[in-house]
Protein backbone atom coordinates (compact mmCIF):
# COMPACT_ATOMS: atom_id res chain seq x y z
CA UNK A 1 0.00 0.00 0.00
CA UNK A 2 1.77 2.94 -1.49
CA UNK A 3 0.24 6.50 -0.69
CA UNK A 4 1.16 8.70 -3.30
CA UNK A 5 0.90 12.72 -1.85
CA UNK A 6 0.14 14.81 -4.27
CA UNK A 7 0.49 18.99 -3.63
CA UNK A 8 -2.50 21.00 -4.76
CA UNK A 9 -1.90 24.83 -4.79
CA UNK A 10 -4.64 27.66 -5.33
CA UNK A 11 -4.62 30.62 -6.72
CA UNK A 12 -5.25 32.09 -2.87
CA UNK A 13 -1.81 30.52 -1.36
CA UNK A 14 0.35 32.43 -4.53
CA UNK A 15 -0.97 35.16 -4.21
CA UNK A 16 1.62 37.91 -5.70
CA UNK A 17 0.99 40.29 -3.18
CA UNK A 18 2.70 38.66 -0.08
CA UNK A 19 5.97 38.06 -2.35
CA UNK A 20 5.45 41.94 -3.24
CA UNK A 21 5.74 42.51 0.27
CA UNK A 22 8.39 40.29 1.28
CA UNK A 23 10.71 41.35 -1.72
CA UNK A 24 9.87 44.93 -0.67
CA UNK A 25 11.01 44.62 2.94
CA UNK A 26 14.24 42.90 1.69
CA UNK A 27 14.96 46.19 -0.82
CA UNK A 28 14.24 48.11 1.82
CA UNK A 29 16.74 46.26 4.07
CA UNK A 30 19.49 46.37 1.33
CA UNK A 31 19.17 50.36 1.17
CA UNK A 32 19.12 50.51 4.90
CA UNK A 33 22.04 48.51 5.09
CA UNK A 34 23.91 50.25 2.73
CA UNK A 35 23.29 53.34 3.82
CA UNK A 36 24.84 52.57 7.14
CA UNK A 37 27.93 50.86 5.53
CA UNK A 38 28.43 54.31 3.08
CA UNK A 39 27.86 56.17 6.30
CA UNK A 40 30.38 54.12 8.75
CA UNK A 41 33.01 54.30 5.93
CA UNK A 42 32.55 58.70 5.91
CA UNK A 43 33.39 58.51 9.24
CA UNK A 44 36.58 56.57 9.59
CA UNK A 45 37.55 58.74 6.21
CA UNK A 46 36.15 62.18 8.46
CA UNK A 47 38.61 60.58 11.30
CA UNK A 48 41.41 60.26 9.72
CA UNK A 49 41.66 63.70 7.66
CA UNK A 50 40.75 65.42 10.87
CA UNK A 51 44.28 63.45 12.37
CA UNK A 52 46.40 63.94 9.19
CA UNK A 53 44.76 67.79 10.09
CA UNK A 54 46.17 67.79 13.36
CA UNK A 55 49.27 65.45 12.69
CA UNK A 56 50.21 68.50 9.84
CA UNK A 57 49.68 71.48 12.35
CA UNK A 58 51.42 70.01 15.02
CA UNK A 59 54.51 69.17 12.72
CA UNK A 60 54.26 72.51 11.36
CA UNK A 61 54.31 73.79 14.76
CA UNK A 62 57.81 71.56 15.80
CA UNK A 63 59.14 72.95 12.56
CA UNK A 64 59.06 76.46 13.79
CA UNK A 65 60.29 75.73 16.83
CA UNK A 66 62.82 73.90 15.46
CA UNK A 67 63.81 76.78 13.37
CA UNK A 68 64.11 79.25 16.40
CA UNK A 69 66.50 76.85 18.01
CA UNK A 70 70.27 77.00 17.40
CA UNK A 71 71.16 75.08 14.85
CA UNK A 72 74.42 73.34 16.33
CA UNK A 73 77.96 73.78 17.78
CA UNK A 74 79.86 76.30 16.18
CA UNK A 75 82.95 74.36 13.85
CA UNK A 76 85.75 76.07 16.94
CA UNK A 77 83.84 73.92 19.80
CA UNK A 78 83.64 71.03 17.60
CA UNK A 79 87.31 70.89 17.14
CA UNK A 80 88.16 71.26 20.86
CA UNK A 81 86.35 68.82 21.42
CA UNK A 82 88.69 65.50 23.20
CA UNK A 83 89.63 63.17 21.29
CA UNK A 84 90.35 59.83 22.78
CA UNK A 85 92.37 56.74 21.68
CA UNK A 86 90.40 53.65 22.15
CA UNK A 87 91.31 50.06 23.59
CA UNK A 88 89.24 47.39 23.78
CA UNK A 89 88.59 46.13 27.20
CA UNK A 90 88.75 42.28 26.55
CA UNK A 91 88.05 40.31 23.30
CA UNK A 92 84.48 39.10 23.93
CA UNK A 93 82.79 42.57 24.47
CA UNK A 94 83.16 45.24 22.09
CA UNK A 95 81.46 48.79 21.93
CA UNK A 96 79.80 50.90 18.74
CA UNK A 97 79.23 53.73 17.66
CA UNK A 98 75.78 54.53 18.15
CA UNK A 99 75.46 57.16 15.38
CA UNK A 100 76.88 54.78 12.73
CA UNK A 101 76.40 51.86 14.84
CA UNK A 102 79.45 50.76 13.27
CA UNK A 103 82.23 49.09 15.78
CA UNK A 104 85.07 50.68 17.37
CA UNK A 105 88.54 49.14 16.20
CA UNK A 106 91.52 48.46 18.73
CA UNK A 107 93.83 51.97 18.72
CA UNK A 108 90.93 54.76 17.06
CA UNK A 109 90.77 57.66 17.48
CA UNK A 110 87.23 58.42 19.49
CA UNK A 111 85.70 62.08 20.09
CA UNK A 112 84.45 61.83 23.73
CA UNK A 113 81.93 64.30 24.98
CA UNK A 114 83.15 66.35 28.27
CA UNK A 115 79.73 66.21 29.98
CA UNK A 116 78.67 62.71 29.65
CA UNK A 117 81.37 60.31 28.44
CA UNK A 118 79.84 58.92 25.45
CA UNK A 119 82.07 58.48 22.58
CA UNK A 120 81.67 58.11 18.81
CA UNK A 121 83.59 58.03 15.78
CA UNK A 122 85.15 61.45 15.16
CA UNK A 123 83.35 61.88 11.78
CA UNK A 124 80.06 60.91 13.10
CA UNK A 125 80.02 63.24 15.93
CA UNK A 126 80.96 66.15 13.98
CA UNK A 127 78.03 65.59 11.72
CA UNK A 128 75.71 64.99 14.63
CA UNK A 129 76.83 68.40 16.29
CA UNK A 130 76.81 70.51 13.40
CA UNK A 131 73.05 70.40 13.41
CA UNK A 132 72.45 69.36 17.44
CA UNK A 133 74.21 70.58 20.55
CA UNK A 134 73.34 67.62 22.71
CA UNK A 135 74.45 64.10 23.27
CA UNK A 136 72.59 61.29 20.62
CA UNK A 137 72.31 59.13 23.32
CA UNK A 138 71.53 60.92 26.64
CA UNK A 139 70.37 64.52 25.48
CA UNK A 140 73.08 66.29 27.38
CA UNK A 141 74.03 69.47 26.10
CA UNK A 142 77.63 69.49 24.75
CA UNK A 143 79.83 72.41 26.82
CA UNK A 144 83.82 72.46 26.29
CA UNK A 145 85.54 74.39 28.62
CA UNK A 146 87.76 76.96 26.35
CA UNK A 147 91.44 75.94 25.79
CA UNK A 148 92.70 78.82 27.69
Amino acid sequence: MSTTQTFHFEDDDLDDDNFEIEGNKLLYMIILFSIIIFLTICFFVYTRCVARSRSATSSVSRISVQLSEPEGLDAATINNLPIKVYKQVNETTTFECSICLGGFEEEEKVKMLPNCSHFYHCECVDKWLITHTSCPICRTQVQVDSPV
